[in-house]
């Protein structure tokens, strides 16, 4: 099931055991925006590794410009709250943190947004030197949907979070 075929994801299994799940999302001309089509793909990749027994953790990453710079603001720009509330906008989304396998995120580039919570449902993050981690949801009028404000304050304090959130400033690895 790895091998199935993909348009914004690249997957495979790697190691010297071929027991390491890669999946690597592949959006370049959208620096890997979160559209629904890559979300339902990323759901599918990391349901075959979850069920593959050969596999025994799963690594998540990006290119080197950017892991995810967010949610695809193109695709959701014209969505009204009521039709985001009715349709269960971003339902699914937090399906990374509930894979039982380990999950490690390799970030390098932006991590933004939605790419940031993406990031954060993993039990691990290995973050290169280029990597850039922001909230800026707040320089639309509008805050992180997916968790990440909860996540967000787990992982770097309370302090950190806020400022991060209502400012949408970043910070680097």
């Amino acid at each position: 099931r790895a091998g199935a075929a993909f348009q914004y994801l690249l997957v495979q299994k790697t190691g010297a055991q071929k027991n390491v799940g890669l999946i690597q999302l592949n959006r370049p001309q959208a620096l890997n925006a979160l559209c629904e089509g890559l979300m339902a793909e990323l759901r599918r990749a990391l349901e075959a590794m979850e069920s593959d027994p050969a596999v025994g953790a799963i690594v998540l990453t990006g290119s080197q410009k950017a892991f995810a710079a967010g949610a695809d603001i193109k695709e959701m720009q014209n969505k009204t709250f009521q039709e985001c509330y009715n349709s269960g906008f971003l339902g699914g989304w937090d399906n990374v943190s509930l894979v039982r396998k380990p999950i490690i995120a390799a970030v390098n580039g932006y991590a933004l947004g939605g790419g940031c919570e993406l990031a954060m449902m993993c039990d691990i993050i290995y973050a290169g030197e280029k990597a850039q981690f922001g909230q800026p949801e707040i320089l639309l009028g509008t805050i992180p949907g997916a968790g990440g404000t909860q996540r967000l304050t787990r992982a770097v304090g309370k302090s950190l979070a806020m400022e991060m959130v209502l400012t949408g400033d970043r910070i680097s690895a």
